[in-house]
């Protein structure tokens, strides 16, 4: 239990070091926005109580809004992300349910389900946020652009750092 907060801890400083440091600063174009950083609450384990999801939900955020100056935007695309991965990991339990020691990658769950699981989440995350971002429905046809093509970024980074941080077993590593 220890080790886990550890890792997790571990995790929490090099994806919001990486997001805030490396990702702030590359230019992928206007409609590329990469935002990796929400890994760690897309991992974070399977029987993690819903209030702890919310407040490092809001911890990240609010980590990664102090670094860009966003006031808040990141912090509430976070707490969205929090609240709905809750529903999401209920809509996609298999019928005996999770097993306690189950993760939510690609080596433990299969390809598909990270996938199914992922997507969405990482959409509902970004539109969210750009629709924050831009305060309004001027520009929606831009903003959808925007959505699609920084989760398709997104959804690389995230499905490469996952590799990263699990072994095949499911175990953290």
């Amino acid at each position: 239990m220890i080790n886990e907060i550890i890792r997790n801890t571990f995790r929490f400083f090099i994806l919001v070091f990486l997001q805030v440091f490396i990702f702030k600063n590359i230019s992928l174009g206007a409609f590329l926005v990469a935002m990796p950083y929400i890994i760690f609450l897309l991992m974070l384990p399977m029987n993690t109580t819903p209030i702890l999801v919310l407040a490092l939900a809001f911890v990240t955020g609010l980590a990664v809004d102090f670094f860009y100056d966003s006031q808040g935007i990141h912090a509430a695309a976070c707490l969205i992300l929090g609240f709905s991965r809750k529903y999401m990991l209920r809509f996609l339990s298999p019928r005996e349910g999770y097993e306690v020691t189950m993760k939510p990658t690609a080596q433990s769950m299969g390809t598909g389900w990270f996938l199914y699981y992922s997507i969405p989440m990482i959409l509902i995350h970004h539109l969210f946020f750009f629709f924050l971002e831009e305060f309004g429905l001027d520009n929606t046809g831009l903003t959808l652009i925007k959505v699609i093509s920084s989760s398709a970024i997104t959804l690389l980074f995230v499905y490469i750092f996952q590799f990263l941080f699990y072994r095949k077993d499911g175990i953290n590593s």
